[in-house]
């Protein structure tokens, strides 16, 4: 299992030209200022302790590549900021949730995870509007679209038909929304505090940080 985490995280690495190709410029725009300690708390702070202090940690760079920064033992990831506006958005996510994402930012067809994935994001995040409809992160530069304020919420990662589920496609009231509706990336956004969760109690140590 460890080796497959591994895999995940090489993975990501070899993608970030990718990532910073489209998103360097705005990237780091709300955490430029913060330390090395600054940005790998920022980046545990995306989901429960009990998640979040097992969890590796990624970083990115001056030259716009991630490295890890912290090792992990229970395949969740975490990094400092996924939208690159003034107010970050960090992310924690397993190796499955992780997988998806790295498609989708890549310009994958479709995501290759083969498995159910979750990702936390307790800090709230941003997505981009056109009209009534959520758009791609990666169309957010289309005339029109309107950026849009998330509140703290986590992410069930599966293909979600809205037709099947009767749920919303749009956030709204009821609290929960299907994000991407009619594409390979759709998936659950549930605005609900990932920190007022229920926790597991846990004494796992944290693992050590890399030099």
């Amino acid at each position: 299992m460890k080796k497959m985490h591994v895999l995940i995280l090489t993975a990501f690495l070899a993608l970030s030209p990718v990532l910073s190709e489209g998103a360097q410029r705005e990237f780091r725009s709300g955490v430029k200022s913060l330390s090395r300690k600054q940005l790998i708390e920022l980046a545990m702070s995306a989901a429960p302790a009990h998640i979040s202090r097992r969890a590796a940690v990624m970083i990115q760079g001056s030259d716009g590549k991630f490295e890890v920064v912290k090792k992990g033992s229970n395949e969740f990831t975490c990094v400092p900021d996924i939208d690159g506006q003034e107010t970050p958005s960090p992310m924690c996510a397993d190796k499955a949730a992780m997988q998806f994402f790295m498609d989708m930012w890549s310009g994958k067809e479709k995501p290759a995870n083969t498995t159910v994935g979750v990702a936390y994001m307790a800090k709230g995040g941003w997505h981009w509007e056109k009209g009534k409809k959520v758009i791609m992160s990666m169309d957010k530069g289309s005339p029109g679209a309107k950026r849009v304020r998330e509140p703290a919420h986590w992410m069930i990662i599966s293909p979600f038909d809205p037709d099947k589920t009767m749920l919303p496609t749009t956030p709204g009231v009821f609290g929960s929304w299907i994000m991407f509706d009619k594409t390979p990336f759709a998936h659950l956004m549930v605005y609900q505090d990932p920190m007022e969760l229920s926790q597991e109690h846990d004494t796992t140590d944290n693992p050590d940080e890399q030099d």
